[in-house]
């Protein structure tokens, strides 16, 4: 394990030493792995295909698209500490509040089609919200919303729109996979949460 904080504790309220803790300690690969993966696309990262405050503040939007409160103060302080996050920081979350819905939605196909969900897509909301998000910025955060809330809907045309924005074919391999994470890490963090609220106590049985 790395020496940084382990982000699914801090997000699940759970402390060294703690009964939780011991829980997620009897996982130690699966323990080690999410931590790693999380420094892997946000600590030890390649700038240049995409910065750390784009990062952290598509982050914040996909927290708040799963309605994850902990996460958006957790990673919304990530983002007010990079040199772009005072510029970005009240943009973004405001951009995720009116982008929020229950979900997610999709279209299937042919026999399936009775089984598809309309739903609002998103875009960037004004000509001062683009401007400030830039092409790039704004681009990741529809491409976000539509893996997060329209997954059956994701196509080529919606990945050439990114290219258009100036993302990089590896770029937007790595926001997917960021984007990706998040909602694994999210939900873990959010079990956890949900156990420890119901007073569930681990026994021997309990895996993680």
């Amino acid at each position: 394990m790395s020496e940084t904080v382990d982000v699914i504790d801090t997000l699940a309220g759970i402390s060294p030493g703690d009964r939780w803790d011991a829980l997620r300690r009897r996982r130690p690969e699966s323990r080690s792995h999410a931590q790693g993966a999380y420094e892997a696309l946000f600590v030890s990262v390649d700038a240049a295909e995409m910065s750390p405050a784009e990062r952290f503040a598509v982050a914040v939007f996909v927290a708040r698209l799963h309605g994850d409160d902990e996460a958006v103060r957790f990673y919304g302080r990530a983002l007010d500490a990079t040199p772009e996050g005072t510029r970005l920081a009240g943009i973004v979350r405001t951009e995720a509040r009116r982008a929020s819905h229950p979900g997610p939605y999709g279209a299937f196909l042919h026999n399936n089609a009775p089984e598809s969900v309309p739903g609002p897509t998103y875009s960037v909301g004004s000509v001062e919200a683009a401007y400030a998000l830039g092409d790039r910025l704004g681009a990741a955060l529809e491409h976000a919303h539509m893996l997060v809330l329209h997954p059956r809907d994701a196509s080529r045309a919606h990945l050439q729109q990114l290219l258009d924005a100036g993302w990089s074919t590896t770029g937007v391999v790595t926001l997917s996979q960021l984007v990706s994470f998040l909602a694994f890490q999210l939900r873990v963090a959010a079990g956890l949460r949900a156990m420890r609220a119901a007073g569930s106590a681990p026994t021997e049985g309990d895996r993680r």
